[in-house]
């Protein structure tokens, strides 16, 4: 019997059999987010699935031919989804900012029988980094079929970007914004766009005014502001796209994530505290990162979603977001302020053409 680093146990089945190798012992396992069926003292996994497939209750999908561009992929939930993506069938391209790690994820996809993927990087922080990583996906594949905007993070220290925006909205908003609307042109007729946001959204009751600035900052209350934004950009697209959707939700709590890396001492403390605990005592209140990617892998692969734009899902199901991210004129007023501090202009973002 083993023990998974997220708490689950997994027992070994072993039995002797013949096959095209010999003659040899076998046995199950758990290799971070891919468990699989392997020789013992080979390693090389024989049959292998992401965990988020079972979570999502998606492993009858059939996703080849599918071109996908997780965001945030080199750990976490961005990892899962892009492992339970590769595992059914998917071309994924990983995002990160850390080659070796994004490498490692490309390897394991490799064995969940993603063949083509490959890892581009990109510094959220930076505009010209996004415009890098678009123009990157451009040249990699034809078409993309799906983008999961899921790279984000939570800061203690209030910091301003080159471009004078305050770190946690240009990495979890503006980022995502910019590199979606370079993505457009090549996004398919049925493509889906999903943005992870979070819960915390709700805590934020506010406008945007001050995205410019880091006085009196409150590392919570930007992360709050943050996703606030990603909901209000989501149904906004949603009014834009022709043809393709857009979706978000909220992972859920996950002690693991590193996201919680750059938070404050007593949000760390807390976190790591949990994520110390065995997982049957901390499976109430918070998610491994295989079921906090159940949502986002459900709304990039189902076909029962397919047809949803404009909506906020939580646990793989529709449901009211926050009642100020269903504020018609602050969603409008994010988007023309998003369009300003990105660069853009009016040819290069979805028009209205479509109601939801």
């Amino acid at each position: 019997m083993t023990q998974a680093e997220d708490g689950d146990v997994w027992f070994a089945l072993h039995a002797r059999d013949v096959t095209p190798r010999g003659v040899g012992t076998f046995g199950t396992a758990l290799d971070g987010g891919v468990r699989g069926l392997f020789a013992v003292g080979d390693r090389t996994p024989l049959v292998m699935r992401a965990r988020a497939v079972d979570a999502a209750g998606v492993a009858d999908v059939d996703l080849g031919g599918r071109n996908v561009l997780v965001t945030g992929a080199t750990s976490g939930i961005g990892r899962e989804t892009a492992l339970a993506l590769g595992s059914l069938g998917a071309t994924v391209l990983v995002h990160g900012r850390d080659e070796a790690a994004g490498e490692r994820v490309v390897g394991e996809l490799r064995r969940v029988g993603a063949e083509a993927a490959s890892f581009l990087p990109a510094d959220f922080a930076s505009l010209a980094s996004v415009e890098d990583l678009a123009a990157a996906v451009e040249s990699r594949v034809d078409g993309l079929d799906v983008l999961v905007n899921n790279a984000g993070g939570h800061f203690r220290r209030g910091r301003l970007t080159d471009a004078g925006v305050e770190r946690t909205f240009a990495v979890n908003h503006l980022a995502p914004f910019l590199l979606t609307a370079r993505l457009a042109p090549i996004l398919a007729d049925d493509g889906r766009v999903v943005t992870v946001a979070s819960t915390v959204h709700g805590r934020y009751d506010g406008d945007f005014s001050e995205v410019g600035s880091v006085a009196d900052y409150d590392g919570l209350d930007a992360y709050a502001r943050s996703k606030l934004a990603n909901v209000l950009f989501t149904l906004e697209l949603a009014e834009r796209l022709d043809g393709p959707t857009a979706t978000c939700c909220p992972p859920g709590f996950v002690p693991g994530s590193r996201l919680w890396r750059n938070a404050s001492l007593p949000v760390r403390l807390v976190v790591s505290a949990l994520a110390a605990l065995p997982d049957p005592i901390t499976r109430r209140v918070a998610d491994t990162p295989a079921t906090a990617a159940a949502t986002g892998t459900y709304l990039a692969a189902a076909p029962e979603a397919a047809d949803w734009n404009g909506v906020y899902v939580s646990d793989c199901e529709p449901t009211d977001p926050a009642t100020q991210a269903r504020d018609d004129d602050l969603r409008e007023r994010l988007w023309d302020l998003s369009v300003e501090l990105s660069g853009l202009d009016g040819d290069d973002i979805p028009a209205r053409e479509r109601g939801r």
